[in-house]
């Protein structure tokens, strides 16, 4: 074998050791940043290595660093694992290097994205003429919907962005919901709509924003250009903001429509869950992710606008060099140079088929259930949210006790669950995002919680 081929022989047993070792490893890292840099940090050697030998390393020194995302006890955030499907097309994503922003450049790794995209927008119920950009994950494609909003309505009063720039246009103001993801406002930020351009709309008990506070917001904005963002998905409790009511108030008030569904917006693909996002389609672009809910490897989200002529119109890139064809990748999100990271999420789709998608958002759905029905029989543990989707948020009886429970699962292992604040008060909240996750599994987390809340409620 030559060097390459050594290099990936190596890879290969390395990542096989370590995904057998995930049933039963801690699922939380056992060492920190400090430990971290230790191990693989020092002056730079003045010679090199052989490449296996520098892979055999990597993994060596890496591993008590790693946490067990890819495994079926990892509830933290909302971090999904990898199928298998998207995770041996990621290895070839690597192997062939296609910079994937060009179709004349790159035409089987564009094709494939562009037949992810339809088949997103198909299992989504989204027009099927959208355009999709594959962007890092929510974050980037809250950025890049908002930028599109941001031009749309500004060219709606006359105000050609991509001419005239920022200084003396119309103020853009910002409706969202009290429980926004924080990804909203710092898009916002990065696109200089700052926070005394937010008006923030109230919202009931479980995170959805509320129809009467919507208009109230609406009414605060007066005649200054709009863009309302929506929820298909609180973080904590994994709520859907009333799209039947709240979409028609802002379009009749002039205003561009953005859903942040980063992990929720996949609640359409499944019949039994598809109630939770009625009136989604109506909006005019769209956040989500497939490193969550579907289950791909990172990065990896989706940007979704209705006009395609919109994001052109922010993103189209300039260059007598580059080679153009009808609707690129880079004309709909801000990168030239990148990765094809939609490949994986075509190779999920087409791994799971319609049927399989479904089943699979049916299942974390199940399993939060059935986490729920396990915490609510452990006494001291309150259930905080109801459990529509795939979000459990609990909490014991005072907040140090809480965050002692936190700090108390991720040491000893079983699972991960990650502390927030709701209402004032501290909580523990378990997200439901692998397709690994058995019945076993929610038994031997549950069994661990019931462990560890006597000693921590005692402490």
């Amino acid at each position: 074998m030559d060097e390459r081929e050594r290099a990936l022989a190596a890879a290969h047993s390395a990542a096989t050791d370590f995904l057998a070792t995930l049933p039963e490893r801690p699922v939380w890292p056992r060492a920190d940043l400090a430990e971290m840099l230790e191990r693989v940090g020092g002056p730079l050697d003045e010679e090199g290595r052989p490449a296996d030998e520098v892979v055999r390393e990597l993994a060596e020194r890496a591993d008590p660093g790693l946490v067990a995302i890819p495994g079926a006890r990892f509830f933290g955030f909302v971090i999904g694992a990898t199928l298998p499907a998207p995770l041996g097309a990621d290895w070839l994503v690597s192997a062939w290097d296609q910079n994937s922003g060009s179709s004349t450049l790159t035409p089987a790794t564009v094709a494939l994205e562009r037949t992810a995209g339809e088949w997103i927008l198909d299992l989504l119920g989204l027009p099927a003429t959208a355009s999709v950009g594959f962007v890092t994950g929510a974050q980037v494609s809250n950025f890049v919907c908002l930028a599109a909003a941001r031009a749309a309505v500004l060219r709606r009063r006359g105000w050609d962005l991509a001419r005239q720039g920022l200084y003396g246009a119309p103020r853009v103001r910002l409706v969202v919901g009290a429980h926004r993801h924080g990804s909203v406002d710092r898009a916002a930020r990065f696109l200089g709509i700052g926070q005394d351009d937010l008006v923030v709309a109230a919202a009931d008990g479980e995170g959805r924003t509320l129809p009467e506070a919507l208009t109230g917001a609406l009414g605060e904005c007066g005649d200054d250009p709009v863009v309302v963002c929506l929820q298909a998905g609180e973080v904590h409790t994994g709520a859907f903001d009333p799209f039947p009511d709240l979409v028609p108030l802002a379009q009749a008030a002039g205003a561009w429509v953005h859903i942040d569904g980063a992990f929720g917006a996949w609640a359409a693909a499944s019949p039994a869950l598809a109630y939770l996002t009625i009136g989604m389609d109506a909006a005019d672009s769209w956040t989500t992710d497939a490193h969550k809910t579907l289950n791909v490897p990172y990065d990896c989200g989706m940007a979704i606008v209705r006009d395609p002529a919109d994001s052109i119109a922010v993103f189209r890139t300039g260059g007598d060099y580059l080679m153009y064809s009808s609707l690129d990748p880079w004309d709909v999100t801000p990168e030239l140079s990148r990765r094809a990271r939609g490949v994986p999420v075509w190779a999920a789709l087409r791994s799971l088929g319609r049927r399989g998608v479904a089943e699979l958002v049916e299942r974390l759905h199940l399993n939060a259930l059935a986490l729920e029905r396990g915490l609510r029989e452990i006494p001291g543990v309150t259930i905080v949210n109801e459990v529509d989707y795939t979000q459990v948020m609990f909490r014991l009886d005072d907040d140090a006790a809480t965050r002692a429970l936190g700090a108390a699962i991720l040491e000893e292992g079983t699972a991960a669950v990650t502390g927030a604040e709701w209402a004032g008060h501290a909580v523990l909240r378990c997200a439901m995002s692998s397709w690994s996750t058995e019945e076993s599994d929610i038994r031997r987390t549950v069994e661990a919680f019931g462990r560890l809340v006597p000693l921590t409620r005692g402490s």
